[in-house]
């Protein structure tokens, strides 16, 4: 017998079975996280937004009507909880700190291409620190719209369920934060290929 798919799961833990909310749990709990971490921006109040997800999707499984498949379903939960953290801040943060816990997994993904060149590294690092503070520049909006689609790597049809909105706003808010990116790296001195 093969895995269960989530929405045989949602059904088995909706019948009580909580080992089968567990399962989804563990399917879905870094991407989740990921998914906050981007746009709450700390690890501690990503992984509440993350644990809260999953508590108001336990706690609303009656609920769960099926026109969703239960990862988008989530994800929505996931997108609410961290836009009102967000809001729910008093100062807002204007400058990303040196070492923003971003920046290496950004960076990561590019260093086994380019070898150890310290030179290639450090100018990889600023401008990896100018791309994290052109996103927190960005609206909640346009920002949470840029991170389901160009960082987690979901499609615009799949973020328009998400984001309950038409797949061409999707499309056009990832054109517009793309935009406003591109002007922030060219005033930081990045410009061309950077861009």
């Amino acid at each position: 017998m093969g895995k269960p798919t989530d929405r045989e799961l949602v059904e088995q833990a909706r019948a009580g079975n909580a080992q089968a909310f567990g399962t989804l749990v563990q399917r879905y709990q870094r991407r989740i996280f990921r998914l906050a971490f981007h746009l709450v921006r700390t690890g501690a109040e990503a992984e509440d937004v993350t644990q809260e997800t999953f508590v108001r999707a336990y706690q609303a499984l009656d609920r769960f009507d099926g026109r969703s498949e239960p990862f988008t379903w989530l994800y929505r939960i996931a997108v609410n909880l961290s836009l009102n953290t967000i809001r729910a801040r008093k100062p807002k943060r204007d400058a990303v700190p040196a070492d923003d816990p971003r920046i290496e997994p950004l960076l990561a993904e590019h260093r086994s291409s380019h070898g150890s060149d310290p030179a290639r590294i450090a100018q990889e690092r600023q401008l990896t620190k100018a791309l994290c503070e052109g996103i927190d520049k960005l609206s909640d909006t346009l920002r949470t719209t840029l991170v389901l689609v160009c960082i987690d790597g979901m499609g615009h049809e799949e973020a328009a369920r998400v984001l309950d909105c038409p797949e061409g706003t999707v499309a056009w808010r990832v054109h517009e934060a793309r935009r406003k990116l591109r002007e922030h790296l060219e005033k930081q001195g990045f410009g061309g290929d950077a861009a």
